[in-house]
């Protein structure tokens, strides 16, 4: 895991845990889980590709949660607002749900981890979310659902696309 943005993935992923919940039993939250955490880890490292990036967002801060409650029409329980939820990265979180619903997506994205400081290896295997199997599914019915994941992803769809266009030219040897 990427320790520079840890607290933006665990965040991020929680958020997508909580709007899009998993089938019941321990197993299937533990899938889920994985799978969330997997698409954020991506999708922050392509976010933050450089170390210069991660240290801005130290300093400066996520954002918070709040646009993406109201696009889901989530309402705070109480006025205050839980200390992860200020963690969460809203474009990491859109950028997830776009891999999460697109597994070609996903390996693009995947492919493009080479052109970032945290490399190719550096968030691991990408197989749940490039070829998830029938039990990734069905752990997280809501999670992979294109349509209901639409509206989140369709906020930073867009540039992530364009980032994702860009991946290979950055990798050329010519780029550097």
């Amino acid at each position: 895991m990427l320790s520079d943005l840890s607290p933006v993935i665990a965040a991020s992923a929680r958020w997508l845990l909580s709007a899009f919940p998993p089938a019941a039993g321990p197993l299937n939250d533990a899938l889920a889980e994985a799978q969330a955490r997997h698409a954020a880890t991506i999708a922050a490292a392509l976010r933050y590709p450089t170390a210069l990036d991660a240290e801005l967002l130290n300093l400066l801060g996520p954002g918070g949660s709040g646009a993406l409650d109201q696009v889901t029409g989530a309402r705070p329980l109480t006025d205050a607002v839980p200390a992860w939820r200020t963690q969460v990265d809203e474009t990491v979180v859109s950028w997830a749900a776009c891999l999460l619903a697109d597994p070609a997506l996903a390996a693009v994205a995947a492919a493009c981890l080479a052109a970032t400081h945290h490399g190719a290896n550096g968030v691991g295997d990408a197989r749940r979310l490039t070829i998830p199997s029938p039990r990734d599914h069905r752990a997280a019915p809501l999670l992979r659902h294109p349509d209901l994941l639409g509206p989140i992803a369709d906020l930073h769809r867009e540039s992530l696309l364009g980032l994702l266009r860009l991946g290979p030219a950055l990798t050329s040897p010519g780029h550097r």
